[in-house]
């Protein structure tokens, strides 16, 4: 065994010699976007006390005199050794829900599960009063092998589906464990986590049109994932819209009551992929946007997600900047609300053209966090698809984004994004409602409805491919453009 001190937080771990550093370390905050290849620095650490001797990659990524001070890549280690770690302590709230609904009261007792590429969040309900009775978040433990989908499935496409299978089953296992029995559980999630979870091949999802193997809803025994609940427990996973859109945007249009809205209303979900869902004139519409993960902080040259250290919000009075971050302190990165908001205060400086030009390399918003021009173009690229499946949606009832009654938020970026940045750089515009997590609130809702209610609505959304529309490119590329 080795002895493993994490600095500042203090703490003292005793681990087997040979384990895997980043699966000691992604227990304690720190976070592996590139799935631990190497490749993005995001899992880097401080050597203070022990033996870590740098590989190829660390050397390509740090220079001498950092890799002298102890610099090294959380996910190229094992441990063989006692070490004393120094790393930022990146702790990120998982967004829950405390919505009031209607509901026809059940007998028993029910879980809602949210799962999430990034995080996990779960409730337990009295069906017969619709009290939440204990909740549980955590961050989605497939984590470690990737932050976003694709690198999800570009892992288990390497031959490791069935860990990440399992690592998830055991780990919601454990949550429901601690939550108690129930008589219903409803799983909601993008198409990969249904995939990943209910063990069905990703493959097809890793290139075009990404059908998923299965859209429907899947019923799976406790015994079959390992969960110490009664055989009796009805374990539900809602069914999934197609291609890339997934039960939690199913949820989503529950939770808002979408299906049943008057005027023409949109619900969007920012993410690495995009899902914005349209109602209107009796009609459902859906559609899945490649945004690329820039609203999560990710590929952004200083981005991180919104936890400790994080700069969410930008403004600027009297011609400055002015940041806040989240835990207080000295800033670390930027997350995606203050990316928007950042890019929003170059346009209103003139430091950032309509185009995108940015008026030298950077921007500097608070030592040592800045804005690169290549961060405003992968702001662009997201907000271009956004924009650009909003408008092709509106066509089809014969509208525009500006017709829009009403356009929810939901997740916690809608809950942290300033509206005035948003319509500044032209992601959005209009009554815009933050939504709060959908996802869950939908799963709580659908455990005092028939299953069959869930098949039928699904049944009524029309999926829309971006890229097989006419036009897609030339409006996705005129969306890229700020407003002047």
């Amino acid at each position: 065994m080795s002895r493993v001190t994490l600095l500042p937080a203090g703490r003292r771990l005793m681990v087997a010699h040979g384990t895997a550093l980043r699966d000691v370390l992604f227990e304690h905050g720190v976070e592996f976007p590139c799935g631990g290849h190497g490749s993005c620095k995001a899992c880097r650490v401080r050597l203070l006390e022990g033996a870590l001797v740098p590989d190829v990659a660390e050397r390509e990524r740090f220079s001498e005199a950092d890799l002298t001070a102890g610099w090294r890549l959380a996910c190229r280690h094992g441990i063989e050794g006692d070490l004393t770690l120094e790393l930022a302590q990146w702790e990120m709230p998982v967004l829950s829900d405390q919505s009031r609904f209607a509901f026809v009261p059940q007998t028993g007792l029910g879980i809602a599960i949210d799962l999430g590429t990034t995080t996990i969040a779960a409730q337990r309900l009295d069906l017969t009063t619709g009290h939440v009775l204990a909740a549980r978040t955590a961050l989605n433990a497939q984590a470690r092998h990737g932050d976003d989908i694709m690198s999800r499935i570009a892992y288990a496409l390497e031959g490791s589906a069935a860990e990440l299978t399992h690592l998830i089953r055991a780990q919601l296992g454990q949550m429901i464990a601690d939550l108690g029995a129930a008589s219903r559980v409803v799983l909601v999630g993008n198409t990969v986590m249904h995939h990943l979870f209910c063990g069905l091949d990703v493959a097809p999802l890793a290139t075009h049109p990404f059908l998923p193997v299965e859209k429907g809803r899947i019923r799976l025994t406790p015994s079959a994932l390992g969960w110490n609940l009664p055989e009796t427990t009805v374990v539900e996973f809602l069914p999934c819209i197609g291609g890339m859109v997934g039960a939690d945007i199913l949820a989503g249009i529950i939770a808002t009551d979408l299906h049943n809205a008057d005027g023409l209303v949109a619900l969007m979900d920012l993410g690495t992929n995009g899902e914005v869902v349209l109602a209107g004139q009796g009609r459902l519409l859906c559609t899945s946007t490649a945004a690329g993960p820039a609203f999560e902080g990710a590929r952004i040259t200083m981005g991180m997600r919104a936890a400790t250290g994080a700069i969410s919000e930008v403004s600027l009075h009297d011609a400055a900047l002015h940041c806040r971050v989240i835990g207080g302190g000295a800033p670390r990165g930027l997350c995606g609300s203050g990316l928007v908001d950042a890019v929003a205060a170059g346009l209103n400086m003139g430091v950032i053209a309509p185009s995108g030009r940015m008026r030298g390399k950077h921007m500097m918003l608070a030592e040592p966090v800045s804005l690169s021009a290549q961060d405003v173009r992968q702001l662009q690229l997201a907000k271009g698809a956004i924009a650009a499946g909003l408008k092709i949606l509106t066509a089809h009832l014969g509208a525009t984004p500006a017709d829009i009654d009403r356009l929810y938020l939901a997740g916690a970026f809608g809950n942290c994004i300033s509206r005035t940045s948003a319509a500044r750089i032209g992601l959005v515009q209009g009554h815009v409602t933050p939504a709060g997590n959908t996802a869950l609130l939908g799963a709580k809702r659908a455990l005092f409805e028939e299953p069959l209610a869930w098949d039928a609505l699904a049944g009524r959304i029309e999926h829309i491919a971006l890229s097989e529309e006419p036009g897609f490119q030339d409006i996705f590329a005129e969306e890229m453009r700020f407003p002047d």
